[in-house]
């Protein structure tokens, strides 16, 4: 029994629902099957309680007639008369033949045995009644007919007795089917009761089959919802519906419980990991006091510079005093801090003044294009940026080349990015050393001495870090000899870039 009832709690509900719906409309239809045949054969013996009286009432109104016709000739001697003889004749002895089947009891059958024969007698005085009367024997026809007629008043008293008896015996027939009425009433009342509370017992069973799993859970989430993680996990009784949601509850709470075990590991590596940080603060003030001791011989620089081009300036060396200022200028600007930002016009300005020192040097061969395709008065980016892709350029394309060298710069906007291109017609690249530049194995750092020490790779790893996404900066180029191409991408945000 208990393999039966573990085998029904593993069943999916709508099978379990499907199951007691079938099993108690089986019984409700059982016992409306039983109801149906036992009502049906109590009102069929009810219908057949009055049926003998019916049929000696039949009898008796036949014989009437039959009579009757016999009168109507033996006065009128009509053929229609003669014709309902016959009829009535054949009727009377039909009926007369199936009385049999009515007899009830002992008294009954003798009396109908004498009704029987009293019958055919009765018959066939009728018979030779009416020949008589057809052969105009008027003396015998009313002898036989009188004769017939007390024959009719003994079957009209039998037939009537008979009746009574029947009536009588059919009464204690009718009381007694009435009595099997009323109890299979009271029985069909007791048999609905009894599948009301068996349906009951189901519902009840089901119900707690769903709720007693239900509450176990809800009480270990109402734990879980207060911070309690340590709570038992509910069991698993069962494979149905309930089963899978208990069972993925408790592999949930089982993560959870990882999840906070890996948190708080994480939270000590991270507690170890901010120590060294501040040991490296510690470290990096060091160096940043070193580094601000190592800006004294620029600053000393910038200002000799300066102190030189007014000497120019006095001797009237126009071209001296120039490459001077932008000596002291390009000087200037180096000495800000890489983590600050400026505005891109600023960045082309330092550009301009690198190329026009550069130009000092390479006799003016290196030709600066500058097209600006939107507004960028607004647009802010990390500060040193484009002078290193530049410098890039010229050490490393224009320089080797003898043909006159070109730079390109372009500016414009798009998908909600400032695009800005720094093309040369310089040495080119082979597709293997692109690759080894894009990955950054090898990246293309200037080593010269007087280079500002910020390389392409560089440059690369502040765009992402400052701006906080990827694929901010590309560099490509067709192959040797057909110049390099820079790609920066910059964020425009909420800056007004038209």
């Amino acid at each position: 029994m208990s393999k039966k009832l573990a085998f029904f709690s593993n069943l999916p509900f709508q099978l379990r629902l499907i199951a007691i719906f079938l099993l108690t409309s089986a019984l409700s239809f059982a016992m409306s099957l039983f109801l149906n045949q036992n009502i049906n054969r109590s009102l069929d013996n009810i219908n057949s309680v009055y049926t003998s009286n019916n049929a000696l009432n039949d009898i008796n109104s036949t014989l009437e007639s039959l009579q009757t016709s016999i009168q109507q000739y033996l006065e009128t001697k009509s053929s229609d008369s003669l014709n309902n003889y016959y009829f009535y004749a054949q009727q009377y002895r039909n009926r007369i033949d199936s009385m049999n089947s009515m007899i009830l009891d002992q008294e009954s059958a003798s009396m109908e045995k004498n009704i029987y024969n009293l019958s055919e007698t009765y018959l066939t005085t009728a018979d030779q009644s009416i020949e008589a009367k057809r052969a105009r024997d008027s003396v015998n026809y009313h002898a036989l007919f009188n004769e017939a007629s007390e024959y009719y008043r003994f079957l009209t008293s039998y037939i009537y007795s008979l009746n009574n008896q029947q009536f009588v015996t059919n009464s204690r027939n009718y009381h007694s089917l009435e009595s099997s009425l009323r109890s299979l009433e009271r029985i069909n009342h007791l048999m609905t009761i009894a599948v009301a509370l068996f349906n009951i017992f189901l519902v009840i069973l089901l119900v707690g089959q769903m709720t007693k799993p239900l509450l176990r859970l809800a009480a270990a989430s109402d734990r879980v919802a207060s911070g309690d993680f340590d709570v038992e996990l509910p069991p698993v009784t069962s494979s149905d519906e309930l089963g899978t949601v208990t069972s993925a509850f408790n592999q949930m709470l089982v993560s959870i419980r990882r999840y906070i075990e890996q948190v708080r590991s994480s939270m000590e590596a991270e507690k170890k990991a901010q120590e060294r940080e501040l040991l490296m603060e510690t470290h990096l003030k060091d160096a940043q006091l070193k580094y601000y001791q190592a800006q004294i011989h620029p600053h000393f620089l910038f200002n000799s510079l300066n102190a030189g081009a007014q000497m120019a300036m006095m001797e009237d060396a126009e071209r001296t005093c120039t490459f001077i200022q932008n000596m002291a200028e390009f000087f200037r600007y180096s000495m800000k801090s890489l983590q600050t930002d400026v505005y891109l016009p600023e960045e082309i300005a330092l550009v301009e003044n690198y190329l026009a020192i550069m130009n000092v040097r390479f006799s003016g061969d290196i030709h600066f294009e500058k097209i600006i395709d939107c507004d960028i008065v607004n647009v802010r980016m990390p500060c040193m940026i484009l002078q290193p892709v530049v410098e890039n350029a010229i050490q490393y394309g224009i320089r080797d080349i003898e043909r006159d060298g070109w730079i390109r710069l372009h500016i414009r906007a798009k998908d909600g990015f400032v695009l800005i291109s720094i093309t040369d017609n310089g040495s080119g690249m082979t597709q293997e050393r692109l690759e080894d530049v894009r990955s950054g194995h090898t990246g293309s750092e200037p080593s010269e001495k007087n280079s500002n020490g910020i390389g392409l790779g560089n440059v690369r790893e502040r765009l992402k870090l400052y701006y906080n996404e990827d694929n901010l900066f590309s560099i490509d180029s067709p192959g040797p000899e057909l110049g390099t191409s820079v790609l920066i991408r910059i964020p425009i945000d909420d800056m007004e870039v038209l």
